[in-house]
């Protein structure tokens, strides 16, 4: 049981420094615009830059299954972690724009633990789906990996 705690401690530690370098959106109202920004722009599409294109919506949905309570952490737009009643289930909504539309977003879940039929830990079990489609499973947590999913238009 000790060795299953120290994988779960292990991976959500992981996941958290691997997930620490998603990305987030950024408020570009003209309000919160500084004055170099008309500058930075007319640069960027002088280089090609597709910085002002935004792709197609998306709908993300994050699932982890179980009974009771889990730590979970997910990461859409923006990364978050908390204690959660499952089964759980997160909907958000992301629409790529700039780089994003050629190098893609990763977006992931990573259930903690929960107690299986012969009363040890493991991983619960976790799902993505993106538009509808289910694109990521960890096999009714009979893997450790978290559920993770490239976004690209």
């Amino acid at each position: 049981m000790r060795k299953t705690a120290t994988l779960t401690t292990s991976l959500l530690a992981a996941a958290v420094l691997v997930t620490g370098c998603g990305s987030e959106k950024k408020d570009d109202s003209p309000a919160k615009t500084s004055q170099a920004a008309p500058a930075a722009s007319a640069s960027s599409e002088a280089n090609g830059s597709s910085s002002g294109k935004k792709g197609v919506p998306h709908q993300v949905v994050f699932e982890v299954g179980g009974a009771g309570t889990s730590q979970v952490m997910w990461n859409g737009n923006s990364n978050h972690f908390d204690q959660v009643t499952l089964p759980w289930t997160k909907t958000e909504a992301m629409q790529l724009e700039g780089a994003e539309l050629k190098v893609g977003v990763t977006v992931s879940v990573v259930p903690g633990s929960v107690t299986g039929p012969d009363g040890m830990l493991k991983p619960a079990p976790c799902t993505i789906k993106v538009d509808g489609k289910q694109v990521a499973d960890n096999q009714e947590g009979k893997s450790p990996k978290p559920c993770e999913y490239k976004i690209k238009d």
